[in-house]
């Protein structure tokens, strides 16, 4: 694939806002097309980003032979259909989180994807910016020694009507899918997946979690305790401590452009400006782009085999907690 990604974006969104202004700041993308329900809205979002197609429905944009893959912002609840939707038409996918609402979808949409030959990847953005690829190198580095433990929150007020994704259970709404996705994947970045999961939430009046706190441990003894919420501001800091120091990722942990490194041994406080790019997506992009024009069907960051794993956690929590949703 040595043309220009012509890149399709499905569900037009705050999100897929962002995403789009790093697409046009990511050489060798293209918005070939941008499909809503809404026509009006599509071609609003197309003339604001300069994409050269717009629908009204997302078959249409499936069915475009022009677009190599599609980004999907649409809400958690309608991922699986569309992703499914886009794969059946012979499309490369890049879902936002979480890929399903439970580890059945994400497997039956890996499970296409591997059939049709076609590149699927999660669109955990966070796993590609540079703060993040530094973290991880500094951890298998040894320079904190062995994790000991982890703590990471994620939380703000929200305000908003019933109909708002962030609450209505009907679209995949709550904190844990939302927000808690983020500590929780630095925990498993880290320290690989959890022995055993304990949590505890404050739910809605319709079963959703307006917040959870989960608290993991591994197979080293090692402890990761990851908070999210809707009904507090909270610093949005993540600690990772070792035997010989500790990493932090100051607010907002999953956007870090500074990691502060403290060694026991020396007792200064290191800190390190690493800052991303645009919005933070564009190296998210970048690294899919490599994916396609090596052929790849899974990216070697973040392949399928995480997905799966991630949404098994996900649904140990909901199980702890008690939330269900209709799948």
């Amino acid at each position: 694939m040595n043309h220009k990604i012509q890149w399709g974006i499905i569900g037009l969104g705050k999100i897929a806002h962002k995403f789009a202004q790093d697409l046009n700041r990511t050489p060798g993308a293209v918005i070939a097309a941008v499909g809503s329900r809404n026509k009006e809205k599509a071609a609003k979002f197309a003339r604001e980003y300069h994409a050269i197609q717009s629908y009204g429905s997302y078959i249409e944009l499936a069915r475009d032979p022009s677009v190599d893959i599609v980004y999907i912002a649409t809400p958690h609840a309608f991922h699986q259909e569309n992703t499914i939707l886009c794969l059946e038409h012979g499309k490369a996918v890049l879902c936002e989180k979480p890929m399903g609402l439970d580890r059945k979808q994400v497997e039956k949409m890996c499970s296409l994807a591997r059939a049709k030959k076609r590149f699927l990847m999660e669109a955990l953005w966070t796993r590609f910016i540079p703060a993040t690829r530094y973290v991880l190198e500094q951890i298998n580095s040894g320079i904190i020694g062995e994790i000991k433990h982890l703590k990471a929150d994620f939380g703000f007020i929200v305000n908003t009507g019933p109909e708002s994704r962030l609450i209505n259970k009907s679209k995949g709404g709550g904190a844990l899918l939302d927000i808690g996705i983020y500590p929780l994947l630095l925990a498993q970045l880290i320290l690989g997946r959890p022995r055993s999961i304990a949590a505890k939430a404050i739910k809605a009046d319709n079963g959703i979690d307006l917040y959870c706190a989960a608290i993991a441990q591994y197979d080293n003894d090692a402890v990761a305790i990851m908070e999210s919420s809707f009904i507090s501001d909270t610093p949005t800091e993540a600690m990772i401590y070792g035997a010989l120091g500790y990493i932090k990722l100051p607010t907002k942990f999953h956007q870090a452009a500074t990691v502060e490194i403290y060694l026991y041994k020396d007792k200064q406080l290191h800190t390190i400006d690493i800052p991303f790019e645009g919005n933070g997506y564009v190296h998210e992009i970048e690294h899919v782009h490599k994916c396609l024009q090596e052929r790849r069907i899974e990216s070697p960051l973040l392949p399928l085999n995480f997905s799966l794993e991630f949404a098994a956690d996900l649904d140990r929590i909901k199980q702890k907690i008690g939330v269900q949703y209709d799948t």
